[in-house]
């Protein structure tokens, strides 16, 4: 094999010298840094010198441009051996990203010429580590960067691909929110490389994961101070007497996980006499004793006379449309009387439409409650609006109600509880219990 020599300004340059002049496939071997040019030493400028030799097997070949880039009439087989020649020993570099052409119908050529390189680069690199490997992924997604900025300029857009727009019609039969959806396709477009996007199920496990990486779990504080006082907020007709009574047998009566300790419930609602009445009923079934409040004095004083014998204090409010906001108010200045330590939980139910979810939960904002408790999952296929508005307020999901049978009818919030509602999706459940284990244990277990 006969070695040849090349001088030039980069190696870049160097390749441009030799296809201009002998019109071969080549082969790169080797590279240094030199100063070349001037006149006896003098004014000479750095440069490249590389060592290469010809393809032993010719090919049709045409030749690089002037301005450095590759000719559109060049063999896809050529140029991605090319590319390999130019990177194998060190990376696909900005350069190249640079050059490629990514105008019109050019697009998915030049995609898959790179692929086609960089595929080869990697069987080669894992003889001698995973750095360039490394380098080839962080080319590619320069390249999906670069056909992103190209698509604002009327070319072919990346999110064009078929797995974009099955993602975007899962995430809308969900009725996930703009944003949300907006924000998953981004990050599909920067974790995905273009080849892995042509594989179904990897792109649907990635955006479930995605999702459920998403979802916040409430978690209790490991230190209560006692006793803990527990108020459930939120508008009209979602069920909060019910979920109190719920939550009343957990505690009071208490299962398999959790013992059972003293609960006390109050009402402050007097402007539904089913609501009291619909506690005490149900307090004398479970032998837990209900009082009510019409004023923060009276609440004061309620959990005053009852702290030393209660561990849980379960406050039952005022149902008010989210837009009342002066009832919001009076009802805010009542629950005051449960002093600083009371936490408040929002209960909506997942029937609620998005926008409506939003409102709800920017309207309550004022009691900075901690989490949101889901009544009515069981009158929905549809759970994306929920995790939307969590996601993006940023709070907590504690308790899911599927029902008004008491005490089953309610569990722990868990991520899993969520993936495997979502419609149109493949989920394998035991994978996904590995990566959010806490779905496993989300059902009670009655005494």
């Amino acid at each position: 094999m006969e070695i040849f020599i090349e001088q030039g300004e980069s190696k870049n340059d160097c390749m441009q010298k030799i296809a201009e002049k002998y019109k071969r496939p080549f082969h790169i071997l080797s590279q240094k840094d030199i100063r070349y040019g001037g006149f006896m030493g003098l004014f000479s400028k750095p440069g490249v010198q590389v060592e290469f030799y010809f393809s032993p097997t010719p090919r049709s070949y045409a030749p690089m441009s002037p301005a450095g880039g590759y000719h559109p009439g060049m063999p896809s087989a050529w140029y991605a051996s090319d590319v390999q020649r130019q990177y194998a020993g060190e990376s696909l570099t900005r350069e190249h990203i640079t050059r490629a052409d990514i105008s019109g119908q050019r697009l998915e050529e030049e995609k898959m010429k790179v692929l086609a390189a960089a595929k080869q680069s990697a069987i080669q690199h894992n003889e001698t580590g995973g750095e360039q490997a490394r380098q080839i992924l962080d080319a590619l997604n320069e390249l999906k960067e670069k056909v992103d900025k190209t698509s604002m300029a009327g070319g072919l857009k990346y999110g064009d691909h078929k797995a974009f727009v099955h993602a975007r019609e899962l995430l809308k039969l969900n009725d996930f929110s703009e944003n949300y959806i907006t924000m998953m396709l981004e990050r599909l477009r920067k974790e995905v490389v273009y080849d892995q996007l042509n594989n179904p199920d990897f792109v649907q496990d990635h955006l479930l994961q995605w999702i459920g990486e998403s979802i916040n779990i409430y978690k209790d504080d490991p230190v209560m101070r006692k006793p803990r006082i527990m108020a459930l907020i939120g508008p009209t007709g979602v069920g909060k007497t019910t979920t109190i009574s719920k939550l009343a047998a957990i505690y009071g009566i208490g299962t398999d996980e959790i013992p059972a300790i003293e609960v006390r419930m109050i009402t402050i609602d007097d402007f539904r006499i089913c609501a009291k009445e619909q506690l005490e009923k149900t307090g004398n079934i479970m032998q837990i004793p209900v009082a009510y409040a019409d004023s923060k004095q009276e609440l004061r004083k309620e959990i005053a006379l009852h702290s030393d014998s209660t561990d849980l204090f379960l406050i039952d409010t005022i149902g008010k449309s989210p837009k009342d906001s002066s009832k919001i108010g009076e009802m805010k200045e009542i629950l005051e009387g449960a002093g600083r330590n009371a936490e408040f939980h929002l209960v909506i139910a997942a029937s609620v439409k998005t926008k409506d979810i939003e409102d709800i939960m920017r309207q309550f904002e004022p009691f900075n409650y901690k989490s949101v408790i889901l009544s009515k999952m069981d009158e929905t296929t549809s759970v994306g609006n929920i995790i939307s508005a969590l996601a993006e307020k940023r709070k907590s999901i504690s308790f899911i109600t599927i029902g008004q049978n008491l005490p089953e009818d309610i569990r722990r919030a868990s991520v899993v509880h969520f993936l495997v509602n979502l419609e149109g999706f493949k989920v394998n459940r035991e994978k996904m219990e590995k990566l959010f284990p806490s779905g496993e244990a989300d059902q009670f277990k009655w005494r």
